[in-house]
């Protein structure tokens, strides 16, 4: 028995075992009298983890702002479009009650939109824009309906076809200097059709109902909001509806429901979404966002590359080790594991502190911008410009996820080169100089 088990054979320990990992910990907290780099593992593992939270801090912040104008854009503006024959044919309203009860769909509205000119009582003007639209259908821009009086929705589109009151933006207002119930001409640069031919461009004078904040200034500098019964009459466009508008339920996912809105709408329509009509918005927002991505992740790269520095002068500093652990049987491997274990250890600890800091900052980032300008005594954020109260955060798991397998993986190569070194060391040379 005792023979059998002196003769049974020792199995080698495996990759990444318990002795590797161990004494790559031991390195990592060896004392400066003892060659240990406790020091510069500390200084990399601060620099990995703030590089890691600021990345993931400024994308966030990207991202909320990114996704208020956005959602502020879209409420403005429709999510999908539908033109064609549907707008003249004889059934166009069970046409707009048919795309209305397609599964996902939550406003649809007709509207007409116009080019006009603007004139306020003291004689400023401003050109822009004149969209008809049915009172009823207000409330299906969340951001204009919220930003009215009570009294401005109950008097729009009351009277002869529409009554005179007419919805402005805030910029516009401002401009002209108009306020609710004070007079604004509009002129039209086409005019109406008449027996006698078009009788060229037409003036009028209407009542300012009330003035909306959408909380994009370029369309409360740009927009009037009119009666769509009355814009027709006033723009010689009786009964016609230059597009029908749809808000849905998930914007994001607008390509799903194009065939069932185009089947709906009649083989002749033409159906479109918000990303053709924003498509120089919505590239620019995604080359921004793959720009700075790329940007920041160089940052975290040259974080990581102090883990270089750091594994250079463990690894000279344990030559005598090396030569030793080679001589007694070590492999070329089991070193490059053990260094390797060292350096992506400090990678992956900054990492994980870098997320964990990140993700407490962006979800507690209103409360600390209101404490910074409590203690400050300072606007740090004016919520009057932005029309938000707070700086927006949106954590977005796919960015999280890319800024930590990205610094890991930095960490991994920062940790691999110097290790691939002390691999090829020869225990007789190094031994030779100690």
């Amino acid at each position: 028995m005792t023979d059998a088990t002196a003769a049974k054979p020792v199995k080698p320990a495996g990759p990444f075992s318990a002795w590797e990992f161990g004494l790559a910990f031991r390195y990592l907290k060896a004392r400066r009298r003892e060659g240990g780099i406790a020091l510069i593992a500390i200084i990399s593992y601060v620099a990995i983890a703030l590089a890691v939270m600021a990345l993931i801090t400024v994308m966030s912040i990207m991202a909320g702002f990114r996704s208020e104008l956005l959602s502020r854009m879209l409420s403005f503006n429709g999510h999908m479009y539908v033109q064609g024959q549907v707008l003249v044919a004889a059934d166009r309203e069970a046409a707009v009650q048919r795309i209305k009860d397609v599964p996902g769909v939550l406003h649809v509205s007709p509207l007409t939109e116009n080019i006009g000119v603007f004139r306020g009582r003291g004689g400023a003007a401003a050109g822009g824009y004149v969209r008809g639209i049915r009172p009823a259908d207000l409330n299906s821009m969340q951001y204009v309906y919220e930003s009215l009086t009570p009294e401005a929705r109950r008097s729009f589109g009351q009277g002869a076809y529409g009554g005179d009151n007419v919805l402005i933006g805030k910029a516009l207002a401002q401009q002209l200097g108009l306020r609710p119930g004070d007079p604004i001409t509009l002129y039209s640069p086409t005019g109406a059709d008449s027996a006698f031919g078009n009788l060229g461009g037409l003036e009028k004078t209407y009542r300012v109902g009330g003035v909306f904040s959408s909380g994009a200034a370029d369309f409360d500098q740009a927009f009037v909001f009119m009666p769509l019964e009355q814009a027709q009459l006033f723009f010689g466009k009786e009964g016609v509806w230059d597009v029908i508008e749809l808000k849905v339920a998930e914007p994001d996912r607008v390509e799903a429901l194009t065939p069932a809105v185009r089947a709906a709408a009649g083989r002749f329509a033409i159906v479109n979404d918000w990303r053709d009509r924003l498509a120089a918005f919505w590239g620019a927002l995604k080359v921004e966002r793959v720009a700075m991505s790329i940007i920041l992740g160089l940052v975290v790269a040259i974080a990581a590359l102090n883990i270089i520095s750091g594994i250079v002068m463990l690894v000279k500093n344990k030559t005598k080790d090396i030569a030793i652990l080679r001589t007694v049987g070590a492999s070329q491997s089991s070193m490059l594991r053990v260094f390797f274990i060292s350096g992506a250890t400090i990678g992956i600890a900054g990492t994980l502190t870098g997320l964990v800091l990140g993700l407490l900052f962006c979800l507690n980032i209103g409360a600390i911008q209101h404490f910074l300008e409590w203690l400050l005594g300072v606007q740090l954020f004016n919520a009057d410009v932005y029309m938000l109260d707070s700086i927006p955060a949106l954590v977005d798991p796919a960015d999280v996820t890319w800024v930590t397998l990205w610094s890991v993986f930095m960490s991994c190569v920062a940790s691999l080169l110097p290790s691939w070194r002390a691999a090829k060391m020869d225990p007789v040379e190094a031994l030779r100089y100690e």
